[in-house]
């Protein structure tokens, strides 16, 4: 499922490959977000001819709309949304996070209310993968608490203890899921180390879910409020304690130089709504050198003023021979033309970065 190709001996990145029911993914890899089933103003198509090798997409909102049952109609999301590319859907436990205020933990049941229309439902473990089965993704991710930073540390602890007691029922329901289904067995599972910034919690966690025979770790509860160096310090003894042999997961981060830093700790996986976000608001990224190092890119707010007269070409013409002028103008004028170009140029940002970070691995190691 995961074969480690290259270590290197100047920090802790990796080189591997990942094998799903749709195919092999070289790693590191970024993950375009579908949240809904969509790419904010792209195909599928567009984004796999940009390099996406998968993208995300999230179980609570497809859950909710268009819903399991028409979902099942297509057979997949795969099917419902014409993708051909490995899918990794996440559990809805960061909505249980974000949506606090709609919601209520009663022993393993996730009480809460729609956001769209305040009706009220309910998640727990075993729902949660009954609804990536239907979904059929290649890559499901067990029900989990994340808490914000700061956080006491009792609050964590319970997290943690919910987290390791929903990963252990999620587990041995997919294991017999499993066996009723070729296709189902052959969807990976992956469970999600909590314990906020409390060193003792994070290595309990990690030692509990790796007791477990998951097909990969992530490192979930980071980049909810806490500075990048907090960050920084939770991965530098928090990876270490992961398996070697199976893929790592950094849960939503980050911007550039945090994926850059992430896999000289020897993270595998990235997913961030960084580069569709914000270019809705106009928000450009650009490379500026060669090399990862300090300054290899910048971003630009295509709204500014500056750029009214700039004949300069988006991406290097990549796309078209469109001037920062006219994506001015696109945005000055609201057309949604503008916010389809910055998001191309967002995501083949961000796909060719994982792309320059694997060539790097490669070269130098």
């Amino acid at each position: 499922m995961f074969k480690l190709k290259k270590q290197s001996k100047k920090s802790n990145s990796r080189l591997g490959v990942l094998s799903t029911a749709h195919g092999s993914i070289d790693t590191p890899f970024f993950m375009p977000i579908a949240t809904k089933a969509a790419i904010k103003s792209m195909t599928v198509q567009e984004v796999k001819d940009l390099g996406a090798q998968i993208i995300l997409s999230n179980t609570y909102h497809n859950y909710l709309k268009p819903g399991v049952d028409i979902i099942k109609k297509f057979g997949n999301l795969h099917n419902f949304m014409d993708s051909d590319l490995p899918l990794l859907t996440d559990s809805g436990g960061y909505q249980v996070f974000s949506l606090a205020n709609l919601r209520k933990i009663k022993g393993d049941d996730i009480e809460f209310q729609s956001h769209i229309d305040g009706s009220k439902h309910i998640l727990n473990p075993k729902k949660v993968v009954d609804i990536q089965v239907t979904l059929g993704s290649d890559i499901m991710m067990v029900l989990d608490e994340c808490v914000g930073l700061p956080s006491t540390k009792k609050k964590a602890t319970e997290a943690l203890e919910r987290t390791t007691r929903w990963a252990k029922i999620s587990l041995e329901y997919k294991n017999k899921l499993n066996k009723k289904s070729a296709d189902i067995k052959k969807q990976l599972m992956f469970a999600i180390v909590q314990g906020a910034d409390f060193k003792d919690l994070r290595l309990r966690s990690a030692e509990e879910l790796t007791a477990m025979e998951f097909d990969g770790f992530a490192v979930g509860g980071l980049a909810v409020g806490e500075p990048t160096k907090t960050m920084y310090q939770v991965l530098d003894y928090t990876v270490p304690a992961l398996p070697e042999d199976k893929p790592r997961y950094l849960m939503g981060v980050g911007y550039p130089e945090n994926i850059v830093e992430a896999v000289k700790r020897g993270i595998d996986m990235f997913d961030c709504v960084i580069p569709t976000r914000e270019a809705r608001h106009g928000k450009l990224y650009v490379r500026r050198k060669k090399g990862l190092g300090d300054g290899f890119y910048e971003t630009i707010n295509i709204t500014n003023a500056r750029f009214a007269n700039d004949k300069t070409l988006l991406a290097n013409g990549r796309f078209g021979k469109y001037s920062l002028a006219y994506m001015h103008h696109l945005f000055k004028t609201q057309e949604t033309l503008g916010t389809r170009l910055a998001t191309m140029n967002n995501i083949s940002f961000y796909l060719d970065l994982m792309s320059d970070i694997r060539k790097a691995i490669k070269v130098r190691g």
